[in-house]
């Protein structure tokens, strides 16, 4: 609900506001991963249908689109207004910034240097034909002038080097902030590719899969190799989001190889205390342990970790590796095949707070971790982790899971989607599930709503043509809508892409494919409210954000939208005086009353028009015994206070207008 109100004091104006964003500014919409979009007021279960919804148009890119696309309501481009953006990255190495709200380019800008190219696709068929932005990447709206958006990209020269670079771009104009800095790092270690001394991160070896994770002014970076072509190891390296200079490294497998950390595009996760956890692929695990039960060569391969970034020093805090960690590795059974949760808190059967986590991989089991103890390695079992779910899965982990209100969804290899409700603190059987199931990667879902109702999920299927998917989140087995469902291929949209993840912002579903961005919403208006209409109508989107928020002033007069929807304004053009409620001293038998007048084009029928009446300002009445209404009609409202105003009393009188 917006509340917005018009205040008379002394004939002077003044505004109170309040709004929303529903900005998706990193992989899977926050720092723990959940997949979770809480402020989408306009999709519902019962407008998402192919009466309702589809496909409204495609934006075209140079490549594939690996990355998620990301959203930032209300940007100020220069020259063109504000906007709602979306930022969409490719594998050729380029990044847009379309208008969220139509196919309208922004700015395009690429990331390949002087004299380079984009990379091949170094002989794996993993990204192919080329390698240029793979990963997701992160936006800081509070950094530089008009936010920044950081994004790391490969490219090759004609000589056969390979770059990998961060950069920051202005997210209004793509221009870098600062120059982009070439990847380098070296870190003690006898493992794969040592000098003797140290282990040498070579760019050629190496694809930034993993989406990038922004926790306290650090740009975190995390590595994977090409197919399982050594040499490599598993390196996590941070930068100064203001400077880009590097602030820390860590190798998780130095004195041993391999411990690639891929989560199938998941970044790296954060809980409220700065720590950071992911899961890392098959490599060195050294089971000689210290009395704490640390690896005592630093070697952490195919396991669950939990890093401590104090004093920005990354260091292994805890981890968790299954008793069969061998045999995994001798058989690529990889944990780290998928993404994981950091899940809020939860109250176990003892009222114990429990503060967990969750991941999963190719081993068919889910593994829920207590983040203060996550259970270490055991030569002969697994009973020291918190939870472990067996056979509870048909296939192999290649997503990442989202969470809801209680809920787990996981999508695996030739699976159905599966909810798994948590029930004091543990994860429970299947309470729901999709009829349809999921051919490799599986699904990565992520779930809209609007705090807690009206919940959907969203998946995409990776075929060709792709297929995008809704079901009603409280029951998986109702199917809501897909995008062949429609006659005549009119919801397709083009080729699937492996480890996408539905973007959901602003009445807006935006899917990433092998050329571009398909972007789904409502085909007409008819479930709109006559508010969610006029913004559409102005703003070319329903939703109350951006330049469309109920708060925001695109006139720049200082009244807001809500204000001049209810007084039938237009949003774009300064508002004249008389246009505005008018104050007046309105004489009744003797004395003086202080009256309000609200003229109207028409009377909206979704809102509440409220005359409010104070003598201190702290405390606001309304309605009889202290209000007086003298006209309502369609086109005005007169109402006048019904205490007077004398030589010793001070009355103020304003207009409240609520949308529900």
């Amino acid at each position: 609900m917006s509340t917005l109100a018009v205040c008379f004091l002394a004939c002077s104006l003044c505004f109170a506001v309040n709004g929303q964003m529903t900005d998706v500014l990193t992989y899977h919409n926050d720092n723990a991963r959940t997949g979770q979009a809480l402020h989408e007021q306009i999709l519902t279960p019962a407008n998402v249908n192919t009466s309702h919804f589809g496909l409204l148009w495609i934006l075209s890119a140079d490549g594939l689109v690996d990355a998620q696309p990301l959203y930032a309501a209300g940007i100020s481009i220069p020259g063109n207004g504000e906007h709602n953006v979306l930022i969409v990255a490719t594998e050729h190495d380029s990044v847009y910034a379309f208008d969220a709200d139509s196919t309208n380019i922004f700015w395009q800008v690429s990331l390949i240097g002087a004299g380079e190219t984009t990379s091949d696709d170094r002989g794996c068929s993993q990204v192919t034909p080329e390698i240029g932005v793979t990963s997701t990447p992160v936006i800081d709206r509070q950094l530089g002038p008009n936010g920044t958006v950081f994004v790391v990209a490969m490219s090759e020269d004609g000589s056969g080097d390979y770059f990998q670079r961060l950069h920051a771009l202005d997210l209004a104009t793509g221009t870098d902030l600062v120059a982009a800095v070439t990847v380098t790092a070296s870190y003690p270690g006898l493992g794969d590719n040592s000098d003797g001394t140290n282990v040498i991160f070579d760019p050629a070896q190496y694809k930034e899969r993993c989406g990038l994770l922004l926790l306290n002014g650090v740009i975190y970076t995390a590595w994977a190799s090409h197919c399982d072509d050594q040499p490599y190891t598993g390196w996590i390296i941070g930068y100064d989001e203001h400077t880009l200079s590097q602030t820390n490294i860590l190798n998780v497998t130095p004195n041993g190889s391999e411990g690639a950390i891929w989560m199938a595009g998941d970044g790296l996760a954060s809980d409220s205390n700065s720590n950071i956890y992911f899961l890392d692929g098959n490599g060195t695990f050294d089971t000689a342990l210290t009395v704490g039960g640390i690896p005592t060569q630093g070697d952490f391969g195919n396991a669950f970790i939990k890093l401590s970034t104090t004093n920005n020093v990354l260091a292994v805090a805890d981890y968790f590796a299954t008793y069969t960690n061998a045999y995994e590795n001798a058989n690529d059974i990889d944990l780290g095949s998928g993404g994981e949760v950091v899940l809020p808190d939860m109250v176990d059967g003892q009222n114990n707070t429990r503060q967990l986590a969750v991941g999963a991989g190719k081993d068919q089991a889910i593994y829920l971790v207590d983040r203060t103890n996550m259970g270490k390695f055991n030569p002969t079992n697994d009973s020291a982790i918190y939870q472990k779910l067996t056979n509870v899965l048909a296939g192999g982990v290649f997503s990442t899971p989202a969470y809801f209100n209680g809920t787990l969804y996981y999508g695996a290899v030739g699976d159905r989607i599966k909810a798994f409700p948590f029930q004091s603190a543990r994860l429970s059987a299947v309470s729901s599930q999709t009829h349809g199931t999921f051919a490799f990667p599986g699904a990565t879902p992520g779930v809209s709503a609007n705090a807690t109702s009206n919940a959907i999920l969203w998946a995409t299927e990776n075929t060709s043509p792709a297929v995008l998917h809704a079901y009603d989140a409280t029951n998986l087995a109702h199917e809501l809508y897909n995008s062949n469902q429609a006659p005549g291929g009119r919801d397709q949209f083009g080729a699937g892409n492996k480890f996408i993840t539905p973007t959901v912002a602003s009445a807006r579903v935006y899917v990433g494919t092998a050329n571009g961005v398909g972007v789904f919403g409502l085909l007409d208006q008819s479930t709109l409210t006559p508010l969610e209409v006029w913004r559409n109508g102005y703003f070319s989107n329903p939703s109350n954000v951006g330049v469309g928020a109920d708060t925001a002033s695109p006139a720049g007069d200082g009244v807001p939208n809500l204000i001049k929807y209810a007084l039938g304004l237009n949003p774009y053009t300064t508002a004249a005086g008389n246009q505005l409620p008018v104050p007046s001293i309105l004489p009744v038998s003797g004395q003086n009353y202080l009256a309000l007048t609200v003229n109207r084009t028409a009377q909206a029928t979704d809102v509440t028009y409220t005359t409010q009446v104070s003598g201190d300002l702290l405390t606001w009445t309304s309605g009889p015994p202290f209000t007086v209404t003298i006209t309502n009609t369609p086109t005005q409202l007169i109402e006048r206070d019904n205490t007077p105003v004398g030589s010793a009393t001070s009355r103020f009188i304003r207009l409240q207008i609520s949308d529900p």
